[in-house]
Parts: C-alpha cells; structure tokens; sequence
C-alpha cells in the first residue's frame, strides 16, 4: 500500500510530465505559424491565425487536464483492486504473477521466486485496508499545472507576431524560439534520465521539427 509520502509525489507533475506538455503545447502552437505564407500573409491572416492558435492549446490543454485527472484515478483504482486480491483472494502462485506484472519489466526479470514471494507476504500481510481512490488537490493541482502548461506553451512561439508587423521575420523568430525551447527541452529531460543533454536536445530539435511539418501536411 502506498504511505503518505509516496502517494503525495506521486500526484505531483514530475519532470517529464512539464516537460512532455510544454512540447505538445509548442508544437500545435508551431503548426499554426507553419501554415503561415509569408510572401501573401498580411495583418489579418497573422491575427487569424494567433487567434487559432491560442484557441487550440487553450481546448488541448483542457484535454489533457481532463487526461490526466482521468489516468490518476484509474491508477489508483488499479493499485487499490491489486492491493485487495493480494489481501483477499490471490494465491501464492497468482499473488507472485501479480506483482511480477505491476513491475518494471528489467526489474520483474531480476526478481526471482524468492523476492517476489517476500514482497507478497509482506503486501498481504498488511492488515490495513487498501485506500479507495480519491482525488484531492494536490490532483485539481496537477490538472490545473498541465492545463497552464499546454497554453503558456503557445507565447513563446506567438509573441514575434506581437514585436514586429513584418510577416516573414517574425516567422523566422518563431521558428528560432520554438527550435531552441526544443533544444532546450531535449537538454532538460536528458539531464532527468542521464543521457547526453547535447544529443538529445539536437534530436527533439529535429524530430519536433520533422512532426510539426509531417501535422501540416496532414491537415493538422
């Protein structure tokens, strides 16, 4: 059963939760500019489209707050129902077969028959009753960070509309912004995984690019 503690970070946004969002928000933002000619875009195709694009991260960003609030309960519901069997009805056989699959994969591979039977006994024999699945604040919290996440993703990329009344500069400023918070969001969530900042921010620079052209040429 998770304590306290464990359940209170657990419904915070981690790292790779703000930073997976703010690369959602940029790259429907970045769609919406890319569809902007600069040889034929005046001042009312530029408004049109700030407006379209606001517009879109402001209903995507409800979207995945509803997503999230959705996936948080449904994990806890599956944590309680877990925690019952292993209390209630699992065997030994089956209670070790449970808990191999809510593990890591690498981690259920190194576990052998002895660990995974330790875990079980110590799990049914938790005399407590399994939590029920709640939403608190600290979730409406996190709802409300992804939701603040997708839109504010939008300004960055929208604000050299904003600086200059030269179409085809300000597409190539959003541009840069949206390719160096790329950068910089492949460098952040490297650093959370110990992998090389430099190549992964290279990369998401590129890939977040090829997606952005790969959306439009869809319809997107």
């Amino acid at each position: 059963m998770a304590r306290p503690s464990e359940d209170r970070r657990n419904r915070i946004l981690d790292p790779v939760d703000r930073v997976t969002e703010v690369i959602f928000g940029l790259l429907m933002a970045m769609t919406f500019v890319g569809t902007l000619s600069v040889a034929t875009a005046g001042r009312e195709d530029v408004r049109l489209m700030l407006i379209a694009a606001f517009g879109c991260n402001l209903a995507w960003g409800l979207a995945d707050a509803v997503m999230y609030v959705l996936r948080t309960w449904t994990e806890r519901t599956r944590n309680r129902n877990l925690m019952a069997f292993l209390q209630n009805d699992a065997g030994a056989e089956e209670g070790r077969g449970v808990i191999a699959d809510a593990l890591p994969p690498r981690i259920a591979a190194a576990a052998d028959t002895q660990v995974l039977e330790l875990l079980r006994q110590r799990l049914a024999g938790d005399s407590g009753e399994p939590d029920r699945a709640r939403l608190g604040a600290m979730d409406i919290l996190g709802a409300l960070g992804v939701f603040l996440l997708v839109v504010l993703a939008t300004f960055p990329v929208v604000i050299p509309f904003l600086l200059t009344s030269n179409a085809a500069l300000a597409v190539r400023a959003s541009n840069l912004v949206a390719l160096l918070l790329l950068f910089a969001a492949g460098w952040m969530l490297a650093r959370h995984s110990g992998g090389n900042p430099w190549a992964t921010g290279m990369a998401l620079a590129i890939v977040g690019t090829a997606l952005m052209l790969g959306i439009i040429a869809l319809g997107g």
